[in-house]
């Protein structure tokens, strides 16, 4: 049966992204208020700096869905399972890089 339950690597991920978004914090775009405004155009940017490790967790909730519909079935295969993985390993990898973009020092300006 398939577990749902974060692996190992899933944790190590997880503390090492939360570990980077706590140095980060207070550089965050995104604020209270109230929400009958539009967004700022940083609201949006940070958005969009987000979206490719939105799409990658959205493909993966829609693997494990997939495979647990399968499971329902009773029809497995191995198609469904690599599926998770490959989808697991595309999350991972582009929480890495979301970290990446956050955590990177900005280039010094050269003076004029």
């Amino acid at each position: 049966m398939h577990s749902l339950l974060l692996s190992a690597g899933q944790r190590g991920i997880s503390r090492c992204v939360g570990a980077a978004l706590t140095l980060h914090l207070e550089e965050l775009p995104v604020r209270d208020h109230d929400f009958d405004t539009e967004p700022t155009a940083a609201d949006l940017a940070a958005i969009e700096s987000e979206q490719p490790l939105i799409d990658a967790e959205l493909t993966w909730l829609d693997a494990e869905i997939t495979l647990l519909a399968a499971i329902d079935r009773g029809r497995v295969n191995d198609l469904d399972t690599r599926r998770v993985r490959r989808a697991e390993h595309a999350v991972i990898r582009e929480t890495f890089a979301h970290v990446a973009r956050l955590t990177r020092s900005p280039r010094p300006r050269l003076a004029a």
